[in-house]
């Protein structure tokens, strides 16, 4: 993928509150965007009792549902790893998007944007991971990168589009 940015943070710190802001606010300015959400556990796939639940659950190795509007699909991995669990091993999949942001994947060789929840006492993710090109947080943070609040969603797509997407 070679426009990709991570959304990173603790648990419940607003990661996927940030991901939708920016969605939304990229799709205003004419963005297709892909979105993929890293989980430690593994999801389901539609209603369990479904047809294409029923078809997941009885070993297909790829399911998907189509329809006019939507096209879903889940895939099993295979045990050799073939994608692996990394973010960048999933580009096949977005090749018609312009932008691709993941929420989570803290070691993924990519630009990262670190949320901080209010009051949170934890150390900054960017200690640890290199590649954080800002902060998202509604308190004043010492940070040796750029920090936007909750309102300056449109300043910090502007920012992404200029260091990201090369606008």
């Amino acid at each position: 993928m070679e426009h990709l940015i991570a959304v990173i943070g603790y648990s419940d710190s607003g990661k996927t509150t940030l991901v939708t802001a920016l969605v939304a606010e990229f799709k205003r300015r004419g963005y297709r965007v892909g979105t993929i959400k890293h989980t430690c556990h593994t999801p389901s796939f539609d209603k369990p009792g479904k047809d294409s639940w029923r078809h997941f659950d009885a070993g297909a190795d790829t399911a998907m549902i189509s329809s006019d509007a939507v096209l879903a699909m889940v895939k099993r991995r295979t045990a050799s790893g073939e994608t692996g669990c990394g973010v960048h091993g999933l580009g096949r999949y977005f090749e018609d998007v312009d932008l691709v942001i993941a929420e989570g994947f803290k070691s993924a060789d990519c630009p990262k944007i670190e949320v901080c929840r209010t009051g949170d006492s934890q150390p900054p993710l960017s200690s640890r991971f290199p590649g954080v090109i800002a902060l998202v947080s509604s308190e004043d943070r010492a940070s040796s990168v750029p920090r936007f609040d909750w309102n300056g969603i449109p300043e910090l797509v502007a920012m992404l589009e200029k260091e990201v997407l090369g606008g």
